[in-house]
């Protein structure tokens, strides 16, 4: 019986010192989620658009740019819902990286 709980305490032992080490592995991926990226999408080049806007690929960031040409500085970030193949769904997964300067 004794070495029954001996073994049931090395067991838990293990499990507690494992389950430290994973989290903290997970911890540390966690961590660039924290930084915000953002980007002013009145002086942001299509290349810097597209790699941190989310939803938003070279192409459709080059959209964003002629657009702003075109029609002059967005005011507000729902702006962009007028540029082709952008929807105020991308704009509202973009909103707290969207910088207006």
């Amino acid at each position: 019986m004794k070495a029954g709980n001996l073994f049931v305490s090395f067991v838990a032992v293990l499990v507690m010192c494992w389950g430290n080490v994973l989290y903290a592995g997970n911890a540390s991926q966690a961590e660039p989620d924290l930084l915000e990226v953002t980007v002013n999408i009145n002086q942001a080049n299509a290349e810097t658009l597209a790699s941190v806007l989310n939803g938003v690929g070279i192409r459709r960031a080059e959209a964003i740019v002629a657009y702003r040409e075109k029609n002059g500085k967005f005011y507000s970030a729902e702006e962009l819902s007028a540029v082709r193949g952008i929807g105020l769904r991308t704009v509202e997964k973009n909103e707290s990286r969207i910088v207006l300067k």
